[in-house]
């Protein structure tokens, strides 16, 4: 079976099936499902140029999407693009589609003139870990990652200027 990777803008004809699968990705990952109000959110970011999407399409079936945002990479001088989200619906996994969501991705942002393709996952998800070794990417070692979250219900409480 054909998977065509595309580009996915708001007025895409498969927009809402990748938004109706960004909120089972959301669900894989705890969310409480939210269908309107995640399609509000995606719209949102790609119409704005937050992020940018593709699809994989099998027929007229949206099997998995990735997402990425480009960054400026200062000391480079250049841009990064950092991949935010990777997901196949689970009955299409194994078939190699979550592998050309991602050389997509790769060569989108190599051809726009990138600097490098980050993302990150979880330290035990070890099927996302071999497939992103085998692509090409490698571990960042002298690096921490930090958060610091925000309440929503908080706005502002404790800031200082």
């Amino acid at each position: 079976m054909t998977t065509t990777i595309v580009p996915i803008a708001c007025a895409h004809p498969a927009f809402d099936q990748v938004a109706a699968l960004f909120d089972d990705y959301r669900v894989h990952y705890g969310q409480p499902s939210s269908p309107e109000i995640t399609r509000s959110w995606l719209h949102d970011q790609l119409a704005q140029q937050r992020l940018s999407a593709a699809a994989a399409i099998r027929v007229d079936d949206v099997c998995g999407f990735i997402t990425a945002m480009i960054m400026p990479a200062s000391l480079m001088l250049g841009t990064a693009w950092s991949i935010r989200d990777l997901y196949v619906a689970p009955r299409h996994r194994r078939s190699g589609i979550a592998n050309a969501l991602l050389e997509h991705t790769i060569h989108t942002a190599r051809s726009a003139g990138a600097r490098r393709v980050s993302l990150q996952t979880e330290t035990d998800n070890a099927p996302a870990l071999r497939l992103y070794a085998e692509v090409g990417f490698q571990p960042v070692t002298g690096l921490e990652l930090l958060n610091r979250s925000f309440d929503p219900t908080d706005q502002g409480a404790g800031d200082t200027a």
